[in-house]
């Protein structure tokens, strides 16, 4: 984000005004109206400049402030190109209906909210990506549930819950990264100091998990599919190798980018050792997402692998573009500065401290959709104010991540938000009641901050 004087100076409370108004049209329009995030977010964002026109800031001043919010982002547009391009290339390869049927073989229908829940833990700490967990566990669990009798919803909110772990706590991960080096503290300090209040919300969320309704599906139906599957000739153990390579990467710390581009060239060298593609058949699916030959009824296999391309990432980015430009707008007229400016004030003691910067991260991931600002700007702005009460910073990098990294997921109209929606084939507000990670580890930092406990202070030698 944009380090340039604000072009407007309000006050905190004409901030809060616009803020609040701001909240309520997002909110009114995609809730009550049912708009579509965009339209949503197009409106506010008209509004804020007709705002600003009015208070004779420049047409060409506010353009700049949001170009320079999307520039911060487009890191993420290119990767969501290629996330869905590497759905495809998983489909058409067969690792994911691999990964699915070898699912059916292990999973019973009693855990298999935990089991979503537990994979995509593991999964996205290896990868160190919610993003990509989401897009292959989850997409590979969402096809299951039909079969087991599962909620779509619960298995979304399980899979979320799981992969935000991995997302929060895997030292490969951006956020956890960018959370430690923006307060200068050690990754794996910061990482070691997560763990008092993301182990006990991961344990309290399986066992709410272990306790849910059992689905209870009819299981002629897996052994329905399991041979639709196998029919399909996608089912192969070799077909797991493009999982290996994506895992293995990661692990290797290698950029996601290039991790991605090299999964999707050995999924699609996988691809032509069980069919015979076209060059224009290939280039169809990574555009549309990949679909059975025409002709071939597999009953809902069908359905089940025909997902991914780069068309269903278009939702997602130009989300992506609406929501950082709303950040830079907002940013640029002044408004984020100053309800910064005017908390500071407040915070006279330690559980203050806490509860601010998780609320401030909170706003921002609301206001703006964007879960790295909500980083930057709460990490950039409560430093200071952390070390005056004698807090070490490792409690600031550990707050913003509890209320900023698993709280995008939540947003309709977040960037996560509106990856998922695009991912998962469902609103945001069908799995938000069960991602019960995500709440819970919001919740037990701010536990943490008015009671004290798990806050380290700062000692005399630190910088």
């Amino acid at each position: 984000m944009s380090k340039q004087a604000p072009l407007l100076h309000p006050t905190p409370k004409q901030a809060l005004l616009i803020a609040m108004i701001v909240v309520a049209v997002l909110a009114l329009t995609m809730i009550q109206l049912g708009f579509v995030p965009l339209l949503s977010l197009l409106i506010v964002i008209l509004g804020l400049m007709m705002f600003g026109l009015c208070k004779g800031v420049k047409f060409e001043a506010m353009q700049d402030r949001m170009i320079g919010g999307v520039a911060t982002g487009m890191g993420a547009i290119y990767l969501f190109s290629l996330i869905g391009l590497l759905v495809s290339a998983l489909m058409m390869s067969g690792a994911i209906p691999t990964l699915i049927y070898y699912g059916f073989e292990i999973l019973s229908s009693q855990w298999f909210y935990l089991s979503a829940f537990i994979l995509a833990s593991v999964i996205g700490l290896a990868l160190g990506s919610g993003f990509t967990t989401c897009a292959t566990v989850g997409v590979a669990f969402l096809g299951m549930a039909n079969a087991f009798g599962a909620n779509p919803a619960i298995v979304a909110g399980a899979v979320v819950s799981g992969a935000l772990f991995g997302d929060k706590m895997s030292p490969l991960s951006d956020t956890t990264s960018i959370a430690a080096s923006i307060v200068g503290v050690d990754l794996f300090d910061h990482i070691k100091n997560m763990m008092y209040t993301t182990i006990p919300a991961w344990l309290i969320t399986a066992v709410i998990f272990v306790f849910m309704p059992s689905a209870a599906g009819d299981l002629s139906g897996v052994a329905e599919l399991k041979a639709n599957l196998l029919a399909s000739g996608l089912v192969q153990g070799y077909m797991l190798i493009p999982f290996v390579v994506l895992i293995a990467m990661a692990m290797m710390r290698i950029n996601a980018i290039y991790t991605i581009a090299a999964t999707i060239v050995v999924a699609l060298a996988l691809t032509y050792t069980h069919s015979s593609p076209s060059l224009a058949q290939i280039g169809g699916w990574f555009f549309k997402g990949y679909s059975l030959p025409e002709g071939v009824d597999l009953g809902a296999v069908g359905e089940l692998v025909s997902r991914g391309g780069l068309e269903s990432m278009f939702f997602t980015q130009i989300l992506v573009i609406l929501a950082l430009s709303l950040g830079g707008l907002l940013q640029g007229l002044g408004v984020l500065p100053a309800l910064l400016d005017g908390m500071r004030h407040l915070l006279t003691k330690a559980s203050r401290g806490v509860a601010a910067a998780a609320f401030t991260s909170f706003g921002i991931n609301v206001l703006v959709g964007e879960q790295y600002l909500s980083l930057l700007l709460s990490g950039n702005a409560f430093l200071p104010e952390y070390k005056r009460l004698g807090l070490h910073p490792k409690n600031l990098s550990r707050t913003i991540e509890d209320a900023g990294t698993v709280i995008n997921p939540l947003v309709p109209w977040g960037v996560y938000g509106g990856f998922l929606t695009g991912v998962f084939g469902m609103p945001v507000i069908s799995y938000v009641p069960f991602a019960f990670f995500c709440y819970l580890c919001f919740a037990l930092t701010l536990i943490f901050g008015f009671t004290g406990i798990t806050i380290s202070k700062l000692t005399p030698n630190h910088n």
